[in-house]
């Protein structure tokens, strides 16, 4: 099968992790598999060159160009099924199927934004979805909040497929890295967006005991040129006298290596699809303290360790519970989160999934 993956860029985003996971399951699994790209942003570009898969790249500032230039590439292409993932990329791969089009279209959501509702452009989006085969988000709410905004889109066009993890690569370690008690390590994984919460995280670390902020150290992993929520952070950091807690890092495509060093992986936006690093830390036996967003719930049962993102008070008590567990609790917390991992994100399963959607030969359910 001759199989093309539709996004805006290979930056170092979640939806692009995802998507080129998949790509490589797919070719893995015989197929042909190709991306086509409108943005020149190649964090992930050197890993589909070690996979041999090619990335055609259509650059151009003036959307409309940029349509049918991407509408001719698809249509020559004689692709069997294409998979787009986030909205403006599924939006031009739907209209690039009028008036008729031979090959399996589905459209992937990849977040559970509550400004979809809000928003004449993101509603029209999804109005849209209409015209693909399959619509696949990776979380229950993000597949309720599409059908709310578009209630004709048929329930059996409609799938809910969850993360792929690479478990090979997320093997749980045999030794504690982190030996020390003096010393807390929570690993934060997001780019430096407003929606990341940032702001929210110092506020709530501000407001934790003297003793748990003298062996707290928050090292976050991210993109820093998204918007000035970075730069506010740090001025608020310096007048808090926070240097010591937090710490920055670009991003970095081996991230579980940097996992493993971490006694626990935290989450702390307003609003997410299904985070790569919140399942990837549960393969790799982490504790998450995570956001309670959308699925998030779902995959951290311990109410202690999720909050509500808007609440810092909420966060605070989330982050003390964390800090006040025992060594052997976090590892016990870690092995359900495992457990839960290994029965969730099947690679074969989920990669197997997406093929019978492309090939069109999918049941409901």
């Amino acid at each position: 099968m001759k199989i093309l993956c539709v996004i805006d860029s290979l930056t170092s985003g979640g939806a692009q992790r995802q998507l080129v996971n998949l790509a490589i399951g797919f070719k893995n699994n015989g197929h042909h598999v190709s991306f086509l790209v409108y943005h020149r942003i190649n964090f992930f570009k050197e890993t589909l060159d070690e996979h041999d898969i090619p990335v055609h790249e259509i650059i151009q500032s003036n959307y409309i160009i940029r349509f049918f230039k991407m509408r001719a590439f698809i249509r020559r292409g004689n692709f069997h099924g294409v998979l787009s993932f986030l909205e403006a990329s599924g939006f031009i791969c739907e209209l690039s199927g009028l008036p008729n089009r031979k090959w399996t279209l589905v459209v992937g959501e990849r977040s559970a934004n509550p400004m979809m509702f809000k928003s004449v452009k993101k509603r029209t989006y999804r109005w849209f979805h209409g015209l693909a085969d399959y619509v696949v988000a990776n979380s229950y709410e993000n597949i309720k909040m599409v059908r709310k905004i578009n209630p004709l889109i048929p329930k059996d066009k409609c799938r809910v497929i969850y993360n792929i993890i690479q478990f090979d690569h997320l093997t749980p370690n045999d030794k504690q890295n982190n030996p020390r008690e003096d010393h807390f390590k929570l690993l934060v994984v997001a780019g430096h967006r407003y929606l990341k919460n940032l702001s929210g995280l110092i506020d709530a670390v501000r407001t934790l005991p003297a003793e748990q902020q003298k062996i707290l150290s928050i090292h976050w992993f991210g993109n820093s040129k998204i918007d000035s929520s970075k730069d506010k952070a740090e001025q608020k950091i310096h007048e808090y006298g926070l240097s010591h807690v937090f710490h920055f890092h670009d991003p970095v495509i081996q991230i579980h290596q940097e996992m493993r060093k971490a006694d626990a992986v935290g989450l702390f936006s307003f609003h997410e699809g299904l985070p790569n690093v919140v399942c990837e830390a549960m393969a790799l036996a982490k504790p998450v303290i995570a956001s309670a967003v959308s699925d998030i719930p779902l995959l951290i049962p311990n109410q202690n360790l999720t909050f509500d993102p808007n609440k810092a008070e909420d966060m605070r008590k989330a982050l003390s519970s964390l800090l006040c567990m025992t060594r052997e609790e976090r590892n016990n917390e870690g092995r359900k989160n495992r457990e839960r991992a290994l029965q969730l994100f099947n690679n074969e399963e989920n990669i197997n999934r997406y093929l019978s959607l492309l090939k069109n030969d999918d049941q409901p359910g």
